[in-house]
């Protein structure tokens, strides 16, 4: 089976799409179905207003054909709504073909936290542009109750994973005042990360990651250490070596980055918000605090073996199973494609 999946976030950017769409095609691997990406590497590109380190494509509806056509796919996903994902959508739709789609951020809040939008507006465009999909996927069990009250149809449950291979507890020292509270992803508005930054905490207040806030929050604080992007092993070692992971987002859907906190036995401190209440629950691998220097020092007494073993229950294979089960149920084929192979798959 082959799935084609339409993107507008792809590499160089860093983010939990990218991260999860790439994953995505390595967990199926065992379950004999192939991906392909229609991305922005195929079209001319321009800075996006307010965040010049992504590129949004400019697709033109006979390129748009003719990389479909070559995929020869037997399902399609539409995985953002931005100018591929419109231009993927009016194909399929102007054909009558299925396809499946998946709300990967709380899109109004990331606007809103750029551009006074009311968030009415912004879920009715959502609704419309999911409304034809066979599927809508959504990452928590919170998530799809959220968007089925909102009145999104025909919504189902992806979980996401972690490389447990790659985020592992290991013996690491950064050399800094302990504790090192550390919080990892794009450096930007939505990520809420003054509300880290401005906490009076001992030891140490790490940054991994960049984006357009960066410049702006380093000056303003020069006592935490930005390191930039990091990547594989050397991002890993930088989780194992800290002692809390702080999260202080208020519109990720998920949070890959939890899980790799996690599994790199790294106990987690949030404000307990959606995001992090749906990964975390009531399991003793965080603190869920509003107060989030409360937050921070309770996360120091939890036990990091927990963390581990609670990070261990998430795989990209089964976050692929389900991926693949959900568009088999729902009968997402392409007309004259062979999808049915397999059906073993489904729950």
């Amino acid at each position: 089976m082959r799935i084609l999946v339409a993107t507008d976030a792809w590499h160089p950017q860093v983010n939990g799409v990218v991260r999860t769409l790439t994953k995505l095609a390595d967990g199926a691997k065992s379950l004999d179905v192939e991906f392909s990406y229609l991305t922005p590497q195929s079209f001319r590109t321009f800075a996006m207003p307010s965040y010049r380190d992504v590129r949004l494509a400019m697709p033109r509806p006979g390129r748009i054909a003719k990389l479909i056509e070559e995929a020869q796919a037997d399902s399609i996903h539409i995985a953002t709504e931005g100018p591929i994902g419109l231009m993927v959508r009016r194909y399929c739709r102007q054909r009558k073909l299925p396809f499946t789609t998946s709300l990967h951020t709380r899109f109004p809040e990331y606007v809103r936290a750029r551009v006074p939008v009311p968030g009415s507006l912004i879920w009715r465009a959502l609704r419309r542009f999911h409304s034809p999909s066979r599927a809508v996927m959504a990452a928590t069990p919170a998530l799809a109750s959220e968007l089925t009250e909102r009145g999104f149809d025909n919504v189902v449950l992806w979980p996401r994973g972690v490389d447990t291979h790659l985020f592992h507890p290991r013996a690491i020292d950064l050399c800094l005042p302990a504790p090192v509270f550390l919080s990892v992803g794009r450096v930007a508005v939505e990520k809420n990360l003054e509300a880290f930054l401005d906490l009076d905490l001992p030891g140490t207040k790490v940054i991994v990651g960049d984006g357009p806030a960066r410049v702006a929050l380093e000056e303003a604080h020069p006592d935490a250490i930005f390191l930039g992007e990091k990547h594989g092993e050397e991002l890993a070692d930088i989780y194992a070596a800290a002692d809390v992971f702080v999260f202080p987002s208020k519109t990720d859907t998920f949070g890959l980055v939890l899980l790799e906190a996690l599994a790199s036995g790294l106990p987690v401190a949030a404000l307990p918000v959606k995001g992090p209440r749906d990964v975390i629950g009531d399991a003793p691998v965080g603190a869920l605090d509003h107060d989030l220097r409360s937050a921070c020092f309770a996360a120091l007494d939890i036990s990091r073996q927990d963390c581990v073993e609670f990070a261990a229950n998430y795989t990209w294979e089964a976050s692929a199973r389900a991926f693949i089960d959900s568009i088999l149920a729902v009968g997402a084929v392409l007309p004259g494609r062979n999808g049915a192979e397999p059906a073993r798959f489904v729950a």
